[in-house]
């Protein structure tokens, strides 16, 4: 049957205190409309924390899985509350990102942060690959003893759910690719990654027959390479009209000329506006009285980059043609990655906006040649209050903190991170509140009208949580202006024992404008269904 809905993204959601908050966590979410939350379905340790959660303990090539009250048994309560409140779960089972040496002391001092605070702090690939005694990420894909433990692993998870209403899809790895903040092989190819979910996707349909299985890579592309799991469509019946107002939705795979062709329409259209406007910025140089164009727009006139050649380890066409993988996922993140280059006659975040536009109706096109629906799985824009809690997917600090002027990013580091470096200065980083909104409407729309089955975002914020210490929800500072001072003569009010869910620089907690953009596009998508 054809499900269409808008999402969240609550990765910290078994790490919470008490049964209380999750529920009322969940209700807040299921109030807005919203039918899906993806979060991590693990919590990986190489020592056993005092307090707070975790599932399974990763230590010198041993791996033991913590059933209990705060290990599985928090997920399950989760699983279980999803269900009573009518809500589907993604449950994600590794992550690409871990960049610490050890799970409780590598977090710099000036930032504060508990463990499972930051959406990269739970484990994953990395803390294998660590604890193996292994040296380049992609061993986490080819190394038969990690092999053998992470699939130990995931058929501890996916046993316990098997006849659960509310999975929505074993998600095999959030945004795998051939390297992280350790680096990759030189061996590594897109074929590797491949194989790695195939084989994995395999093992859990095997436990789990009645639910769907999904990748969780960012949709990297490679239009080139050779195919493990190449298309070979059935004759197509002959298409019937699309409804009024519907776009014919494109069955052919996505070209390195599609791509190039599109960027140059779009730039010819900017231009034309800016003509009109009277703020056209003429950026090559002029030869005999006529404009030419620069060295940077003539190289990207030759080439679709890095999100289209496979440099990345991914080709996501490849793995949505999977036969056990039951629909197509993205991600779209653009304070962490560049999705095209950018036109001086629009705005920066016109830009972002724009080029997050294309990378949608892309993903979109890929999936229909496969066959499948597409998710976007995650999105987000970090705003100028957000941006002193933004900390990237492969770094333990905040560069725009205001105790944290250094970035600290890892040398290892994939992503293309040019625009916080440039604006790593007296500069505010990050977009207004109204841009965010703007831009989330545009990117929703896009979704709805290029045929997404499933749009999620990036990531809730809950406020008035039971606070813990050494938990993601700690109680708040002593010092400082916490306290509520009293009128002379009275004792002031001591700081109240609740926190916040954690924040690496994404979530809503308090921005009505994206809850209000979540409930129109809920709206939205239902009418498309």
């Amino acid at each position: 049957s054809t499900f269409k809905y808008i999402g969240t993204n609550a990765y910290w959601l078994p790490t919470l205190n008490t049964n209380d908050d999750i529920w009322n966590t969940l209700a807040n979410i299921s109030s807005l409309g919203i039918k899906v939350v993806r979060l991590w379905a693990f919590n990986d340790v190489d020592t056993i924390p005092v307090n707070g959660t975790w599932f399974q303990l990763v230590q010198n090539g041993t791996v033991s899985v913590n059933t209990g009250s705060n290990g599985l048994q928090k997920l399950d309560t989760v699983i279980q509350m999803a269900e009573q409140q009518g809500l589907y779960v993604i449950l994600s089972l590794t992550n690409n990102w871990f960049p610490f040496n050890t799970t409780n002391t590598s977090i710099p001092a000036n930032n504060s942060l508990t463990r499972n605070f930051l959406s990269n702090n739970y484990g994953g690939m990395d803390l294998y690959v660590r604890q193996f005694g292994l040296e380049t990420h992609d061993q986490f894909y080819t190394n038969d003893s990690i092999l053998t433990s992470f699939m130990n692993y995931t058929t501890q998870v996916v046993s316990r759910y098997v006849n659960s209403p509310s999975i929505f899809s074993y998600e095999l790895a959030n945004d795998a690719r051939c390297n992280s903040t350790l680096p990759g092989s030189t061996t590594c190819t897109t074929e590797t990654i491949t194989t790695w979910h195939a084989t994995v996707a395999a093992h859990i349909r095997s436990i789990d027959p009645n639910h769907l299985v999904s990748s969780g890579v960012g949709g990297y592309m490679c239009t080139d390479c050779p195919k493990l799991y190449p298309l070979t469509p059935p004759p197509a019946p002959p298409a019937a009209s699309p409804a009024p107002g519907k776009k014919k939705r494109k069955a052919t795979p996505v070209t390195n000329a599609q791509i190039l062709r599109e960027r140059s329409e779009r730039r010819r259209r900017n231009r034309e506006a800016a003509k009109v406007a009277g703020t056209l910025v003429e950026d090559g140089v002029r030869i005999r009285g006529r404009w030419v164009s620069s060295a940077t727009k003539r190289q990207e006139s030759q080439t679709a980059g890095s999100l289209y050649d496979g440099s990345y380890g991914v080709d996501s066409q490849d793995i949505s043609n999977i036969p056990d993988i039951g629909f197509s996922s993205f991600q779209l993140f653009p304070d962490q990655q560049s999705y095209g280059p950018d036109d001086p006659n629009v705005a920066p975040w016109q830009n972002t906006e724009q080029n997050g536009a294309q990378w949608i109706t892309t993903q979109a096109q890929s999936a229909a040649a496969v066959g499948k629906p597409a998710a976007l799985t995650g999105f987000g824009l970090v705003t100028q209050s957000n941006a002193p809690a933004f900390v990237p997917f492969n770094s333990t600090s905040a560069p725009f903190a205001s105790d944290n002027r250094e970035i600290l990013f890892e040398k290892t580091t994939p992503f293309e991170v040019l625009s916080i470096l440039q604006a790593n200065s007296s500069t505010t980083y990050g977009v207004t509140s109204q841009q965010q909104s703007d831009t989330y409407t545009t990117w929703l729309n896009t979704g709805i009208a290029a045929g997404l089955n499933g749009i999620i975002q990036y990531q809730w914020g809950q406020s008035n949580l039971t606070a813990e210490p050494g938990t993601s929800v700690t109680p708040p500072s002593t010092t400082g202006e916490v306290s509520t001072p009293g009128s002379p003569g009275q004792t002031p009010t001591p700081p109240e024992e609740t926190g916040e869910s954690p924040n690496d620089g994404y979530s809503t907690n308090g921005t009505d404008n994206v809850q209000q953009t979540l409930s129109s596009a809920v709206q939205g998508i239902a009418a498309d269904s």
